[in-house]
């Protein structure tokens, strides 16, 4: 059973967000395409709860990075209307929702990341504080290669809605380094706080 009404309240929230990405999007198909990853991680959730369970706070910055993505989801992220916000405000040439979710893979991530190999894993500390960073770097990679064969060779109809490189032959490089940017701020954020804390014990 699920202890902890926290927890209740990040799911509850999800949920309202991914529903209203479905009723609301404007390609089911991409839809689909985009939530497979997420139903993936929602059963990874699930299945492993009973065996490890993350801190409130590693959830809630899971939650927050999947309502980001599922909201990316509902409109395609080369037409998202935040997105599209963002591009008026700061007079960008594109649409850059995508980046900010490549960002927030980052830096959303690397604490629950962190806590998955220091306390479920057991890896030393050192290594564990490490590995979230390698861990975002290859899984980055790894996505931008299934967008490939997800939009090249499975779903070519699908293909440019669901790449929105909004003409970019750099997108993938620059999706990936967002992610870089994002996952060494959160490292070095989780860092100053573990010494800023360990000094005043």
């Amino acid at each position: 059973l699920i202890k902890g009404h926290k927890l209740v309240w990040y799911i509850l929230f999800f949920l309202a967000i991914w529903i209203n990405s479905l009723v609301g999007t404007t390609d089911i198909k991409n839809w689909l395409i985009e939530n497979t990853l997420t139903v993936i991680a929602l059963f990874f959730l699930i299945l492993t709860y009973k065996k490890y369970r993350f801190s409130d706070f590693g959830y809630l910055l899971i939650c927050i990075f999947l309502c980001l993505h599922v909201y990316g989801s509902k409109y395609t992220y080369a037409e998202n209307l935040f997105g599209y916000w963002l591009q008026d405000f700061f007079h960008s040439s594109r649409n850059h929702y995508d980046r900010l979710v490549h960002f927030s893979f980052g830096f959303l991530l690397y604490y629950p990341l962190q806590e998955c190999f220091a306390k479920w894993l057991k890896y030393p500390k050192r290594i564990a504080l490490f590995l979230p960073v390698l861990a975002v770097i290859a899984t980055s990679g790894i996505y931008e290669i299934i967008e490939w064969l997800v939009a090249d060779i499975f779903f070519i109809e699908q293909g440019i809605s669901y790449l929105g490189t909004q003409g970019d032959v750099w997108d993938a490089q620059k999706d990936m380094s967002m992610s870089f940017l994002g996952v060494v701020i959160a490292f070095n954020l989780f860092y100053i706080f573990k010494q800023v804390y360990n000094s005043q014990k």
